[in-house]
């Protein structure tokens, strides 16, 4: 599958079943922890289980705009894209990542025997049950489970870009750098 197959099929059948209800941090690094379900393609009537977070960095150097960096999302190894390739292709379509470093870690990688909405109502319990309002549940496309994330992750930025403008303002007031 081309790399536009796997970005229209993880657009289609990406769900977000809970999201994180913190917004990220306006000047500091940002941990978003995730777990994301998908059925096996392999063993059918299981879920693949794959816990991990993405740290959102701001870079130490000045990055040119529209110019993020994904690191530790495999993309070149599992998807056969190179990094250029995949900022030009979000770029082409408007997909836009503000220039900051998305470090994923994958902390958790597991199979189990249950279907997966068991695995999405247990995991959904879970979550409420510790009051765990970082973490969020995402179901997707095992073979392009990387845009899956990313998909998560630019609606998690634009959704706190309103905050985050305001923030850079009051700071400005303040005259702080």
């Amino acid at each position: 599958m081309d790399i536009e197959q796997l970005w229209a099929k993880a657009q289609e059948k990406t769900e977000v079943i809970r999201g994180r209800v913190k917004g990220l941090p306006t000047f500091e690094h940002a941990r978003v922890p995730y777990i994301f379900l998908t059925e096996s393609a392999v063993n059918e009537g299981h879920t693949v289980i794959r816990e991990g977070k993405v740290i959102i960095e701001k870079p130490m150097i000045l990055l040119p705009e529209d110019l993020p960096q994904f690191d530790g999302f495999d993309i070149e190894e599992d998807l056969e894209i190179e990094q250029g390739t995949l900022q030009t292709f979000f770029l082409m379509r408007g997909v836009r990542f503000p220039s900051l470093k998305y470090n994923h870690t994958t902390t958790k990688l597991d199979l189990n025997d249950r279907s997966l909405s068991r695995n999405v109502a247990d995991f959904k319990k879970t979550l409420e049950q510790k009051e765990n309002v970082n973490t969020a549940l995402i179901i997707g496309p095992e073979d392009c489970w990387q845009f899956s994330i990313l998909l998560y992750m630019a609606a998690l930025v634009g959704r706190c870009m309103k905050s985050d403008i305001m923030n850079i303002i009051d700071k400005l007031r303040d005259g702080q750098e």
